[in-house]
């Protein structure tokens, strides 16, 4: 199943994401669909980097999630976001591992490849983890379509760790694959490094760009 809530986000525009996700919030018609939305708050203000703010979106979630498994998948891939925002990527893993099984065995293919790349950057400074992980999130694709628009950003950040290290053509490779994702489905709004800025240092991104880890979330 595709995200619902994917369509309110403008990750550069977070004040107009937060109203248009609080229309939905008052949209909703039981407490799961709430306990959604609740999460996607929740997201906006670990994108501010207010911790506290995104904490108490979290907990009003839980208050609500009953059994849906979609909603929990959503509770712990942001408290994972949160925890590695906040410099804790350890604490974040097993909260992104669970999010990928659930989504999985829910057949929410798609939050399962939001899952899979967030664990891909939680182990980003173990190399063989992090490829170990593009690599399953790579597979979901092929196997899920739903899921195949991961591929793009798993591909980017892999791109980014090598290109971190040095490995400049091997990285020139992955961002020329994760770009061909871009061309197969121009609809993603998904954001490449474009020729002249592919090798732009990380420490020069924007904030948004630094926060989400691909060219699009």
């Amino acid at each position: 199943m595709v995200d619902r809530l994917r369509p309110l986000w403008d990750f550069y525009d977070l004040d107009a994401t937060e109203q248009r996700l609080r229309v939905q919030l008052d949209a909703e018609l039981d407490d799961p669909g709430r306990a959604e939305v609740l999460t996607q708050l929740a997201r906006v203000e670990g994108l501010r980097d207010d911790f506290d703010a995104c904490d108490r979106l979290l907990e009003q979630a839980e208050a609500q999630v009953g059994s849906s498994a979609v909603a929990k998948v959503r509770i712990d891939l942001e408290r994972g976001r949160k925890l590695r925002s906040s410099g804790d990527p350890e604490g974040a893993l097993p909260l992104f591992e669970a999010a990928f099984a659930r989504a999985r065995d829910s057949d929410e293919h798609y939050l399962a490849g939001d899952a899979a790349h967030m664990c891909a950057l939680a182990v980003s400074d173990d190399r063989a983890a992090m490829e170990e992980w593009t690599q399953r999130g790579l597979d979901l694709g092929e196997r899920e379509p739903v899921a195949a628009y991961w591929a793009g950003p798993l591909l980017n950040n892999l791109g980014w760790a090598c290109f971190d290290a040095g490995e400049h053509e091997h990285a020139l490779e992955l961002f020329e694959r994760a770009l061909e994702v871009r061309r197969l489905d121009p609809t993603t709004g998904m954001r490449l490094p474009s020729r002249k800025r592919r090798f732009r240092p990380r420490d020069r991104l924007s904030a948004p760009e630094r926060g989400i880890e691909a060219f699009s979330p």
